[in-house]
């Protein structure tokens, strides 16, 4: 699943511990996000698209292998 994680990151000025700390996950569960290697859970990915402010879709897109 692709995802924009990075570039809101990047909008919002923050590092990938910044945004692990106010998740509640660990630095590296974002790095494997943002490296495609993860698909989080879709609490968790309601917990980024909030803080954010945007939608889950905007920050996740869904791509069949």
């Amino acid at each position: 699943m692709k995802n924009t994680l990075k570039v809101q990151r990047a909008i919002h000025d923050m590092t990938q511990e910044d945004l692990a700390n106010k998740v509640g996950v660990t630095r590296q569960t974002i790095n494997a996000i943002e490296k495609q290697k993860y698909d989080p859970s879709l609490g968790l990915a309601f917990k980024l698209a909030k803080l954010f402010d945007v939608t889950i879709e905007e920050l996740f897109v869904y791509e069949e292998e």
